[in-house]
């Protein structure tokens, strides 16, 4: 199991408030990419880049994909760097990859017996270990999912981080995820201006 596991099954499972917007998602996933290497020694950081370790041969496979493709070269890519170069599309590879491997089902209708569009998590160990990560609190994954709107709890979690590395990892995603949100409120107002030179006075 994998944090980015974690992440991508407890923004199926855990009942938000609004829906969970795939940007954000994909952002928060590329940082839990980043922490679950730190941790497998697969790189390190310097201050806020990316220091690739030995090459590690990862469990999961989108885990590997992410450990081949770090910058192998100085200066090094930073943190921020990565989470906008691997974070693009990155939450619909993680659905596709459990959808080949059986992990996620397609729910059916009560009345009409045909496949919907909805998607679920299959009941599996790998589901049950994710929710009890959640249910336990783990201080790693609820800054995640509240940083990718999956669920709104207190940010106190952050107090209980002593890796320096991780804390930089996190704060680098929140700050990511609040410039998405900027370039989205930068088009609405530029939309809604574009809108009413149509209308006129």
């Amino acid at each position: 199991m994998t944090t980015a596991r974690d992440l991508f099954i407890v923004s199926m499972d855990v009942a938000s408030s609004r829906p969970v917007d795939p940007g954000d998602l994909s952002l928060a996933l590329a940082g839990a990419e980043v922490i679950d290497l730190l941790g497998s020694e697969a790189l390190a950081l310097d201050g806020e880049r990316i220091v690739p370790g030995g090459r590690w041969e990862q469990a999961d496979k989108l885990l590997d994909r992410a450990a081949e493709s770090l910058v192998r070269q100085p200066p090094y890519e930073t943190v921020e760097d990565w989470l906008w170069r691997r974070g693009r599309g990155l939450s619909s590879a993680y659905l596709a990859a459990l959808e080949m491997e059986g992990r996620v089902t397609r729910e059916r209708g009560r009345w009409i017996p045909v496949r919907t569009s909805r998607t679920a998590v299959a009941d599996s160990p790998e589901r049950r270990r994710a929710a009890e990560r959640w249910v336990s609190g783990d201080p790693v994954l609820a800054i995640l999912a509240t940083t990718a709107g999956i669920h709104d709890r207190p940010t106190e979690e952050a107090d209980e981080i002593e890796d320096e590395a991780v804390v930089t990892v996190l704060a680098a995603v929140g700050d990511a995820v609040a410039e998405l949100e900027a370039v989205r409120q930068r088009r609405t107002i530029e939309e809604a201006a574009f809108d009413n030179i149509w209308r006129g006075p």
